[in-house]
């Protein structure tokens, strides 16, 4: 279809890949085309200013994404690259995401540098429609992804196996390349200033996770919990009154409902059960809700309410559900765990579960006190438990 172009130019409108794009005719001869292959991507775009220099924001279709957004070469050094290497590892989650969740995935805009020319057309001289209009780039300039590289090839796997999520769009914001020192720099600088949330808040606020919404009840209706748990942060001032962190009994839940296969509703119930079935044989917990020991103090001198020991607690709980000899004596199994001592002081915790001082939950510190709370129990260890528990004997740990 041809329309009249503002430079008086007939333009060609062609629709590539869904984006519609234009083979461009000069309006005299002497005019010079604008691009070796003669057709533009175009974008409906809004014009915007950061440090003085121009950007524009638009919505791409995913299908286009891994058709114009390219890496950086891999093999290229870190000082020739603009970019960090993907990380493979991190797409079957993010693909996952994607397919599992169709109805409502969130994602945030690419950010690219654009090595070629970038046209913009707006819609008027002055006023708002200054700002919006048409953003024309040649289909052989050089896209180069500044953020949103692993985004970019989730979105190219998804399509894959829902071809129908093409039809989505994604927000892209587009920057002129000024070079390798100014796309690297771009890179440090929407990097520098991330920031991980907290685990905790990223529990509170999931409603994907049955394990987190099962915590998230437990701790606003079980008497063990309610009042008592740190619901955004992950780590406990010295002077908090909370007695647990909501990522540290999040963890510890997954772990005691790991691989049950039993409906959200009865594993709600179970996992409230178990839980307060550990606060009858674990004296202090009741002795901070009743004032008689500050959360402080027990804190300080008692690992069991620490993410360790909850993660630890959560899987021996897990063992004895699964124990078919004789599933519903699981509570009275439990009690030997009152003769545990669960005080720093006790040398026993040197190297398991503290390291330098300092509560260490590292994998192997966690599994060096499952193995602790086993013995104490009676139960068998696993062949990878006794492995770590051989290499800890040995001093190897």
């Amino acid at each position: 279809m041809e329309r009249q172009g503002r430079d008086g130019g007939k333009r060609e409108y062609v629709k590539v890949a869904g984006v519609e794009s234009e083979a461009v005719t000069p309006a005299t001869p002497v005019a010079a085309p604008r691009a070796a292959t003669g057709f533009d991507y175009t974008f409906p775009a809004i014009r915007g200013i950061q440090a003085g220099r121009e950007f524009y924001v638009s919505m791409c279709p995913l299908r286009l994404i891994p058709k114009i957004f390219i890496f950086d070469e891999d093999e290229l050094s870190p000082e020739l690259r603009a970019q960090r290497i993907l990380n493979k590892g991190r797409l079957p989650a993010l693909t996952k995401y994607i397919l599992d969740n169709p109805d409502d995935y969130v994602f945030s805009a690419l950010t690219a540098s654009v090595d070629g020319d970038m046209d913009f057309d707006s819609h008027s001289l002055e006023g708002t429609g200054f700002r919006t209009g048409q953003l024309r780039i040649p289909m052989d300039a050089r896209f180069l992804i500044n953020d949103g590289q692993h985004r970019r090839a989730a979105i190219e796997l998804a399509l894959k196996e829902n071809p129908d999520l093409g039809e989505e769009t994604i927000a892209v914001v587009f920057f002129h390349d000024a070079g390798l020192a100014r796309s690297q720099q771009m890179f440090a600088d929407l990097n520098r200033h991330a920031v991980r949330p907290a685990r905790s808040i990223g529990v509170l606020y999931d409603h994907r996770d049955s394990s987190a919404q099962i915590v998230r009840v437990m701790a606003g209706r079980s008497n063990v919990f309610k009042g008592y748990v740190e619901m955004e942060k992950s780590n406990l001032s010295a002077r908090s009154r909370m007695m647990f962190t909501l990522s540290a009994l999040y963890y510890g839940t997954q772990a005691l409902l790991q691989g049950l296969e039993i409906k959200s509703d009865e594993a709600a119930e179970l996992a409230q059960s178990y839980w307060e079935a550990i606060d009858k044989v674990l004296p202090e917990w009741a002795m901070v809700r009743n004032r008689q020991l500050s959360a402080t103090e027990m804190r300080r001198d008692f690992i069991h309410s620490h993410g360790i020991a909850l993660h630890a607690l959560g899987r021996i709980g897990n063992s004895l559900f699964r124990d078919s000899t004789a599933p519903s004596k699981w509570k009275k199994r439990l009690a030997p765990l009152e003769k545990v001592d669960w005080s720093r002081s006790n040398s026993d915790w040197e190297g398991r579960a503290i390291v330098g001082g300092r509560v260490s939950k590292s994998h192997q510190n966690v599994t060096l006190t499952v193995n602790y709370l086993r013995n104490h129990l009676g139960l068998g260890l696993s062949p990878e438990e006794q492995r770590v528990e051989d290499a800890y004997l040995r001093g190897d740990a």
